[in-house]
């Protein structure tokens, strides 16, 4: 069994909102400050059972990825409503050294996009390879409003594009965020990955070639930049 935190330790968990709680169904001891005075017990009552927190290890122990900082170069993306879309036209015509001039991003950001639409709005026959996109587009929308909205140029794409497009690219993607927006005021100039789409295509897989990372940037207000 693990040794008992110290009041101190739980505190300063508590402080950094790096506490996790679990509900047990028998009084733990209060945690407390020496020489302070004590506050009230908060707990829940249901059928006259008291339930209090328990403290768990900081969450960060259990997120390698938030572990990890890495470092690359920024990219800026125009913040036109198309930046998902731009910054992965750049990222994959970066891993061909291709360039593209305005116009052709332009273009081929809102090809990725109506490509979606195709998939998902489109064919009742593929959209089902999609489930988990269909899954976090319909949380807070219906497929019908989605697909009315998606038809214009300044459509915010997110997690169900990426989830989609992995897999019609082929291409996988890794998002990050900028260390110093994850340590809460820090001055940390790495970036730390925060998901990954289309895993199975960095090894590649049979007949194929393995696919080049693009990572894009997520930052701010939903934005998203290229990291090279």
């Amino acid at each position: 069994m693990a040794d008992k935190l110290s009041n101190g330790v739980i505190l300063e968990q508590l402080k950094n909102g790096f506490a996790n709680f679990e509900l047990v169904s028998s009084p733990v001891p209060s945690i407390s400050i020496p020489n302070s005075q004590p506050c009230p017990t908060a707990f829940l009552e249901y059928n006259s059972h008291r339930f209090f927190a328990k403290i768990g290890p900081p969450l960060g122990i259990e997120s390698p990825a938030m572990r990890k900082v890495e470092r690359y170069s920024i990219q800026r993306v125009a913040g036109d409503g198309r930046c998902l879309f731009r910054a992965l036209v750049k990222g994959m015509a970066f891993n061909k050294a291709i360039s593209l001039n305005p116009r052709e991003e332009r273009e081929n950001a809102d090809e990725l996009r109506m490509a979606v639409r195709d998939v998902i709005c489109e064919n009742d026959k593929e959209r089902h390879q999609y489930k988990e996109a269909l899954v976090a587009i319909t949380v807070e929308e219906s497929l019908k409003r989605y697909c009315q909205r998606i038809e214009r140029p300044d459509f915010w794409g997110g997690e169900s594009e990426l989830l989609v497009l992995s897999k019609l690219c082929r291409q996988p993607i890794v998002v990050y965020i900028p260390e110093h927006e994850h340590a809460k005021g820090g001055w940390g100039s790495g970036f730390i990955p925060i998901a990954e789409y289309g895993a199975e295509f960095r090894k590649g897989l049979i007949k194929e070639r393995a696919r080049k990372v693009v990572r894009l940037l997520y930052s701010g207000k939903n934005h998203y930049d290229l990291l090279v």
